[in-house]
């Protein structure tokens, strides 16, 4: 179950037997959760941290005058919201952007976790750091990229991560997510948003149709993004 996980943390150090053993033993529950439902909701006070198996999950916040802008993109293999475990109070919420299926994790095995397999720890503890890493990326792309730059940004991004728990075929994957629900990601209208990934299409770039993404030229698309992958620490050292 937790396969995808696996993946996702041994692409950045060697886990051990007991430590693989030690995840399996506190993952266990999982579930179904339907396209446009929340995982977790604003004001919550989760138990419990979601481990993402299967589709796209996003946090959230809705304005004042009911806007929501999507602030984090995940995908298989991540912990959508670990971070819940020390925080507490969740200041914003989960939603399912495709049908998820998510296993859980229970707060009382991720304390014995942290005060038994310091190393596993450390690790849990990069996955958060990651996340940060991505923000910080979202951050510069929005306020200082073009969109198009931004979009492209975001599929060299969500290639990588994918790449990582096997969900790439070729330059292709999976991408059920909507122009809306892509314009709520990047602050744009969809009519805006529409004509952002039009602009991709023409300059050769991507293929974007029937829910899959394909990449045409990797190298031209990187360099238009300014795309450096270094900030997903896709390298396996002692940690």
């Amino acid at each position: 179950m937790i396969e995808p996980l696996l993946l996702n943390l041994e692409q950045r150090d060697r886990l051990s037997d007991d430590e693989r053993e030690m995840l399996r033993m506190a993952i266990t529950r999982e579930r179904r959760v339907a396209a446009q439902e929340d995982i977790v909701t604003e004001g919550d006070r989760p138990l419990t941290s979601s481990l993402l198996l299967d589709g796209f999950a996003a946090r959230y916040n809705i304005t004042g005058d009911g806007q929501r802008q999507l602030t984090s993109l995940h995908v298989a293999g991540e912990f959508i919201d670990l971070h819940a475990f020390l925080v507490k109070t969740m200041d914003h919420g989960i939603i399912a952007l495709s049908p998820c299926r998510i296993a859980m994790a229970d707060h009382s095995a991720l304390k014995t976790i942290t005060e038994s397999a310091p190393h596993l720890a450390r690790l849990l503890w990069l996955d958060t750091l990651l996340q940060a890493a991505i923000s910080r990326q979202w951050i510069v792309a929005m306020g200082r990229r073009s969109r198009a730059a931004h979009l492209a940004q975001i599929i060299c991004e969500l290639y990588m991560r994918l790449q990582i728990v096997n969900r790439v075929e070729g330059g292709s994957f999976h991408f059920p997510l909507s122009q809306t629900q892509m314009a709520d990601i990047m602050g744009l209208s969809t009519v805006h948003m529409n004509r952002v990934i039009q602009e991709l299409r023409a300059a050769g770039f991507v293929t974007w149709s029937r829910e899959r993404i394909t990449i045409l030229d990797w190298g031209r698309l990187q360099r238009f993004a300014e795309f450096d992958p270094a900030y997903l620490n896709i390298r396996s050292e002692p940690r």
